[in-house]
């Protein structure tokens, strides 16, 4: 396969373009990704990158990279100045900041949409951008999974208390219990990572999102994948799922 783009066009906006640029297709795939912490969507958005040769726009990584950039976009500058407040970055410079990247939305290579829309106020400005721009969207994937087990998989998750290493009890352990591969340093439980902080936090996503899952089923858009197995298992779902969608046959899952 190609080298994928770098998504440059995603974090500098404007007309900036991907290098190397996305292969041009009849249809490209236009999804969005929503999924609860602890889900997988991560992982899930790079396997889907690789099968669909679609870019991985994440709002969480703009978001990241934003104080590393030399010339932000004027919303992102924006986004920056209320992030070094100490405050939550306003609903509507969101919504500005996706829009001022509409060139990825066009973009004949297909987009993996993560982190926006968050509620059904994003999603209907979404809509509206993307009947602006001629652009359908495909697909909304909703990655599921127990309350349960969404618990098991986060409350096992250990931090290196010095380089921050991640790990996981079961699925990923250190090679000595307890401590780092990479510095030696003691491994650590967050606070967010333990069972009681864990339910909180399903309880507000679950509150949150619910009215958007609600809006995308209304329309047709919705794509329920359940998200226990292995990544690839799961992977292989989703595309089973999205082929047999009434949109043209683009993949083989």
């Amino acid at each position: 396969m190609s080298a994928h783009p770098t998504r440059i066009g995603w974090f500098s906006a404007g007309d900036v373009e991907c290098d190397p640029p996305p292969p041009a297709r009849d249809h490209p795939y236009r999804l969005v990704l929503l999924g609860p912490p602890g889900v997988g969507k991560g992982t899930q958005a790079l396997l889907l990158s690789e099968h669909l040769r679609a870019c991985h726009l994440s709002t969480g990584d703009l978001f990241r990279a934003a104080k590393c950039q030399c010339a932000p976009s004027p919303a992102m500058q924006a986004a920056i100045d209320v992030m070094n407040r100490g405050e939550l970055v306003r609903e509507d410079l969101v919504i500005q900041m996706v829009r001022e990247r509409s060139k990825c939305i066009q973009c004949h290579g297909g987009f993996l949409l993560d982190g926006f829309p968050r509620n059904v106020h994003q999603a209907e400005a979404l809509s509206a951008l993307l009947d602006e721009l001629r652009v359908t969207l495909d697909a909304v994937v909703s990655y599921e999974l127990p309350l349960d087990e969404i618990v098991a998989r986060l409350s096992g998750r250990r931090t290196c208390s010095e380089c921050r290493a991640v790990y996981h009890v079961t699925s990923q352990p250190p090679s000595h219990p307890d401590r780092c591969d990479h510095c030696g340093a003691a491994l650590v439980q967050r606070d967010d990572d333990r069972p009681e902080a864990i339910r909180v936090r399903m309880q507000t996503y679950e509150s949150e999102t619910q009215p958007l899952t609600d809006y995308y089923s209304r329309s047709g858009k919705l794509l329920r994948v359940p998200a226990h197995g292995a990544p690839r298992e799961i992977c292989r779902r989703m595309l089973a799922a999205l082929h047999a969608l009434d949109v043209p046959a683009r993949v083989k899952p």
